[in-house]
């Protein structure tokens, strides 16, 4: 299992939306990050293995362009502990253009709580 959380996460400690690229329906909000991956708050279930086009909206304060789009594949989903209607989606990062992973890079850094990497935690990316 170790070899499964080689990367350094973070809470996340902004309000961000993660849209599907095609239909720009909001498939949840980040509430963890890591430079391989992600976790979100989904108001539905999302089965493990599909991959999906998503859309982030950037702010300027990260990047010079408005959004950035790549492919990211479910790992694992399950209902929130807190709050039962809705669930937690652990994703990883399949393919995302370099300039846009030095833009993930810098959401990390920025809005990335490092009170999380601390803090031992059953509910990763790797699950």
């Amino acid at each position: 299992m170790s070899e499964k959380r080689k990367k350094d996460r973070r809470e996340f400690t902004y309000y961000m939306q993660v849209k599907d690229d095609t239909t720009k329906k909001i498939i949840g909000y980040l509430s963890d990050i890591s430079t391989g991956g992600f976790k979100l708050d989904c108001p539905q279930q999302i089965p493990p293995g599909q991959d999906f086009r998503l859309q982030i909206d950037l702010t300027a304060d990260v990047a010079d362009k408005t959004t950035m789009v790549f492919i990211a594949r479910s790992k694992w989903c399950r209902p929130d502990h807190i709050d039962p209607t809705s669930y937690n989606v652990g994703f990883e990062i399949v393919n995302m253009a370099p300039s846009d992973m030095m833009i993930f890079q810098r959401i990390f850094e920025k809005y990335g709580s490092e009170n999380a990497s601390k803090r031992k935690s059953d509910d990763y990316l790797w699950k």
